[in-house]
């Protein structure tokens, strides 16, 4: 009784009579049981990438991250309220941003170099996140308020992201797309600080960036006293960077000395415009606090708003369509950054863990006051020449930052904010693509280039955001073009041949048969045996491309091999609506061209470049072989080579292919998206494979007496040799290389003749 409802039960949902070991789900389980214990207990070590290194801490390495970490902080103070600024937020919250953002990261991360706090571009980002809020809910939640649940949620969101382990996620955008947003993002931060240099008003530095370069122009004959502090102080920060260079290549002895003096610049500049805007407006003030040019002003000392974050649901709600990109610029520039240092430094990051510290830094810097914080490419690359050595150089930044909150506010009243905005554009211009890197983009891919102009060009036209969600599109769209129509070739034979001195060494190598500029053009490729097609994929078959690969195999073997069926001793009734066949007066003309091209014998797939196969791409092979032997009316042998997974392996034997056996016993339909009920389909596969089974008689005994061949010759071997056969037995038509797949059709053909 059990033997038969099994019998019943395999019948009902089609189970092959002739079973092929394949791989199984079992053994794709099974590779995730192995010991899960310590694949837990590394998982939660892993965390905490500290544990890895603290314990072999050495006086060596303290002294290059006490460097490096003085030196980030140094640098970081003056950047941390100038981005604060930016984000149209009191100065104090960049700092806060700044102490969270060095301190936490240390503890989580696989980078030494990657120096997390306030950016230019993350900034830009809040400050129109605070203005889309404050235009839809006006004057209901201060802009710090808003700052900080943006910093929360993004932050949990990154971090959710990490510790799923789903950064790759993040691979899906290209380079020159992160760079095409930074670049826009950058002239974007750039033409809104103009006027603060100038002391120019009136109008929206934060609108699209060719109208606030059209509003400053016309603002040229107001510019105020503050462009005598503000230009002073870029022309001062260029000056010294690049007297600096200089003298580094005069004295290469001394470069040391000039990068720190380099580095110092910023810091160098902000006392320097602070003591003059000290001198200049301390008597000046007025009775009413009115300065002659714009300062800080009041700057509160220490951390003053350390709590739990005050989530409110309304507004979250009222922010969640600006929380994508600003997630997508929180994850996106600081992978790109680390992974940048990285491969500079000889070191290998981890993606998840990295968004875990970063999704942890913001989440916690939300209980300090902070803003979204991520990786600073200036002040990474400060601290990567600075001779870091470990994380750890972010508690030394940490000290510095938390000493001028508590200890230096007082002096910070009298700092020009056109100080600041020289600052800011000297920071962001390096976010700009140098015309080398913008051309190195259209020498690998032009297509490519047109991402990273599409980028630059929409985030200085419209917004930011919008020039994200282009960027990101953008990409994805060329990535499905580039998976939907992927390349493939037929290929032809060359012989190759060592020139080496008493070496006679020849092989057979398969080019495509088409010109590609790849090879000599002087040099003659030989096309396969007549009646073998042989052809290779570029990229992974899946339901995308199924179509038009069936589309090109099939049409090639229309144009270049013979028909089985002549059509013109078929009558006009009988002949299917789609495919007619020649008229009456083109008859003999068309019967003798066919007559003149090869008998399709076999189809060799090069499978050497596809790492997946899917239902809906083995149904379309499937067809592939329905059409070809409809075409031949006979059965066609169907050869792959080089496959790479136990998984193609597995989808191919389900579709009938590798066995050796003829079409007819194989499905003729795997994917049947409305199965017939009736058995309509049946008697119409039945009337179809009529013809294909009465030829496939003595076909299907060769290949018996082949298989019994290599099993008893195989059997020998191993008996004698001890030698067991590379692949499967029970799958004679799947090959190791494309020359022994390419070999065994031409000797079936040869078989066959």
């Amino acid at each position: 009784m059990a033997t038969s409802a099994k019998e019943l039960g395999k019948k009902i949902i089609g189970y092959p009579e002739r079973v092929v070991p394949v791989v199984t789900v079992k053994d794709w389980f099974s590779q995730f049981n192995r010991n899960p214990i310590q694949q837990a207990i590394n998982y939660v070590v892993g965390l905490f990438p500290i544990i890895g290194w603290i314990s072999r801490y050495n006086l060596g390495w303290l002294t290059g991250d006490v460097i490096a970490g003085l030196t980030v902080g140094i640098v970081l103070v003056p950047q941390g309220m100038s981005y604060a600024q930016i984000a149209t937020l009191p100065v104090q919250y960049g700092l806060y941003s700044s102490f969270v953002g060095v301190l936490i990261y240390c503890f989580f991360a696989t980078s030494k170099d990657v120096s997390i706090g306030p950016v230019a571009v993350m900034s830009l980002t809040v400050s129109q996140i605070i203005a889309h809020v404050d235009d839809a809910h006006p004057g209901k939640w201060e802009g710090p308020e808003i700052a900080t649940t943006v910093a929360f949620i993004c932050g949990f969101i990154v971090l959710g992201i990490g510790l799923l382990r789903l950064g790759w996620l993040v691979e899906f955008i290209p380079a020159p797309a992160v760079s095409g947003f930074m670049t826009g993002s950058a002239i974007n931060i750039a033409s809104g600080q103009v006027p603060g240099l100038m002391g120019i008003t009136g109008f929206n530095t934060r609108a699209a960036t060719y109208l606030v370069i059209i509003d400053t122009l016309k603002g040229l004959p107001i510019t105020t006293r503050d462009a005598a502090f503000g230009l002073t102080g870029l022309f001062a920060l260029y000056a010294i960077r690049i007297l600096c260079d200089f003298f580094t290549k005069r004295y290469p002895r001394r470069a040391r000395v000039f990068f720190f003096i380099s580095v110092f610049r910023n810091a160098f500049v902000i006392v320097m415009l602070t003591i003059a805007s000290w001198l200049y407006t301390r008597h000046r003030g007025g009775t009413k606090g009115k300065f002659p040019i714009k300062i800080l002003g009041t700057v509160p000392a220490g951390l003053q708003h350390v709590g739990q974050p005050t989530i409110d649901p309304e507004l979250v709600s009222a922010l969640a369509g600006e929380l994508p990109v600003a997630t997508i610029i929180l994850l996106l520039e600081h992978i790109a950054i680390s992974k940048s240092f990285g491969r500079v430094n000889n070191y290998k990051i981890n993606p998840n863990q990295e968004l875990i510290a970063i999704g942890v830094t913001n989440t916690i810097g939300s209980c300090f006051g902070a803003y979204p914080a991520t990786g600073s490419f200036s002040r990474s690359a400060l601290k990567s020449k600075s001779g870091v050595r470990t994380p750890a150089a972010g508690i030394l930044s940490a000290i510095v930052v938390i000493v001028a909150l508590y200890g230096l506010t007082p002096a910070f009243f009298w700092i020009p904010n056109a100080g600041l905005s020289a600052i800011i554009i000297h920071a962001v211009a390096d976010l700009v693509a140098s015309p080398r890197q913008v051309y190195s983009y259209w020498r690998v891919s032009p297509l490519e280039f047109l991402i990273w102009a599409a980028a630059v060009l929409v985030t200085i036209f419209s917004t930011i955001e919008i020039g994200v969600y282009v960027s990101v599109c953008v990409s994805l769209a060329l990535l499905l073009i580039r998976v939907a129509h992927p390349r493939g070739y037929f290929l032809g034979k060359i012989t190759l041949r060592t020139d080496a001195p008493g070496s006679k060494d020849q092989r057979d190598v398969f080019v495509p048969l088409a010109r590609d500029g790849m090879t000599n053009p002087d040099i003659k490729v030989s096309p396969p045996a007549p009646g073998v097609i042989v052809y290779r994929f570029e990229e992974s078959y899946l339901y995308p491309n199924s179509s038009i690969v069936n589309s090109v195999l099939v049409d090639y073997v229309k144009a270049n091999m013979r028909r089985g069926k002549d059509m013109s001793n078929v009558k006009l009734s009988d002949r299917p609506w789609n495919d007619p066949g020649p008229r009456q007066a083109d008859a003999a003309y068309e019967q003798e061209r066919n007559s003149s091209l090869p008998d399709i014998h076999a189809v060799v797939l090069d499978f050497s470049t596809v790492s997946h196969i899917d239902t809906t791409a083995t149904q379309a092979l499937i067809d592939t072989r329905n059409e070809i032997e409809r075409w031949a009316d006979h059965p066609v042998e169907f050869h792959f080579a080089s496959i790479l997974s136990p998984w193609i392996r597995r989808a191919l034997v389900a579709g009938g292919f590798g066995l050796g056996t003829p079409s007819s016993r194989a499905p003729h339909e795997i994917a049947a998206v409305v199965p017939y009920r009736d058995g309509l389909g049946d008697r119409q596969l039945s009337d179809l494979r009529q013809n294909v089974r009465e030829h496939a008689d003595d076909i299907e005994t060769g290949l018996s007496t082949s298989a019994q061949g290599k099993e008893s010759i195989n059997s020998f071997e191993i008996e004698t040799t001890g030698y067991a056969p590379l692949l499967p037995l029970d799958t004679p038509f799947f090959h190791l290389d494309l020359e022994s797949a390419v070999r065994a059709a031409e000797s079936g053909l040869e078989l066959r003749s």
